[in-house]
């Protein structure tokens, strides 16, 4: 049961004591009691076993809650933290997103790790900057459109199976979609700000509709079923491109990709050495990663990859030997 604060005449007039309803009787772990202060702007409750929100009205001043790793399975009674800035509930058991209309202030909500099946709740939190609901079991992307001033927005592993209603975002720097259900890269055009986009492990088959992507720093399409290296002609600001475990049998279209460190091509059916040689325009790429690939099974495989590229820093998982401010040599 959630430890209430009370409210103590014999203490100092500015601390609150947090104690469990079986104070004093004996029990083999007894709750323990601590001492806050009510005009706290930061509590954690990590892992403290609670099963309810309540009795928190002392707490004018705070500004940060943490109740992350207990047993909360209801939004409530936080009518009264108007001044709350940021709110972590994951890894709970709640089941419904209610009950937040007074946080108008917020701007970090983290509800990763829970039961819930659908967005909803969230019409007065205009000043929201980054949403987490990642690990539920949500269906579908909707009700946030009006949260104008987004630029995180985690929806992994959950149930979705479209990329849709993200129209209004248009401040959204980092959107995750990994581990879902999705199809088909769609509906993002009106994301004109984006940099990161995480759509690993999911159902889609053709990178396509990025082209309005045009700041996209990072783009992560790992373990799905991808062809074909293509749609990426409007993405010269990538960095990092993970297209690992796919079904990819040549590296192509990249020779634009100038600003390109990080390249993850590992698990997929490369075996025709001459495809390596569009690689060579990209003279940033600091890591690659292609073990897994036919080519892998190379006796000299790290060596002619090493030939080819010789300013890079990693290969697969193991660092490129050579001395400083020098590139690779035999």
């Amino acid at each position: 049961m959630f430890n209430p604060i009370i409210l103590d005449e014999d203490k100092s007039e500015g601390s609150v004591e947090i104690g469990g309803e079986n104070e004093g009787e004996e029990s083999e772990e007894p709750d323990k009691i601590l001492i806050i202060d009510p005009d706290s702007e930061e509590l954690d409750f990590n892992h403290s076993k609670l099963t309810k929100l309540e009795n928190l009205e002392p707490l004018t001043q705070i500004r940060r809650l943490c109740f992350t790793w207990n047993l909360i399975k209801k939004i409530e009674n936080l009518d009264t933290l108007t001044s709350l800035v940021e709110l972590e509930l994951r890894d709970n058991q709640i089941m419904t997103i209610e009950n937040l209309d007074a946080l108008v202030n917020l701007k970090f909500l983290d509800l990763s790790f829970n039961r819930i099946k659908k967005i909803e709740g969230l019409d007065s939190l205009l000043n929201l900057q980054r949403l987490f609901i990642s690990s539920n079991k949500i269906l579908k992307i909707e009700n946030i459109s009006h949260l104008a001033n987004l630029t995180t927005l985690e929806l992994g592993d959950n149930k979705i199976r479209e990329i849709e209603n993200l129209e209004g975002l248009e401040k959204l720097n980092y959107l995750y979609l990994g581990k879902n259900k999705i199809t088909k890269i769609e509906n993002l055009e009106s994301l004109k700000d984006l940099t990161l986009l995480s759509l690993q492990s999911n159902r889609i088959t053709k990178i396509e509709n990025i082209e309005e992507l045009k700041k996209l720093n990072e783009l992560y399409l790992s373990e799905n079923g991808i062809m074909c290296i293509e749609g990426i002609g409007n993405c010269p600001e990538l960095t990092t491109l993970d297209l690992a475990n796919n079904k990819i049998k040549k590296i192509q279209n990249m020779d634009h990709l100038e600003n390109l460190e990080e390249f993850w091509m590992n698990n997929n059916e490369i075996e025709d050495w001459s495809t390596l040689e569009s690689l060579k325009a990209n003279k940033k790429l600091q890591t690659v990663y292609l073990e897994n690939n036919p080519i892998a099974k190379d006796p000299n495989y790290r060596r002619k990859i090493m030939l080819l590229l010789p300013w890079l820093e990693q290969l697969d998982a193991t660092l490129c030997k050579r001395k400083t401010g020098q590139q690779w040599k035999e």
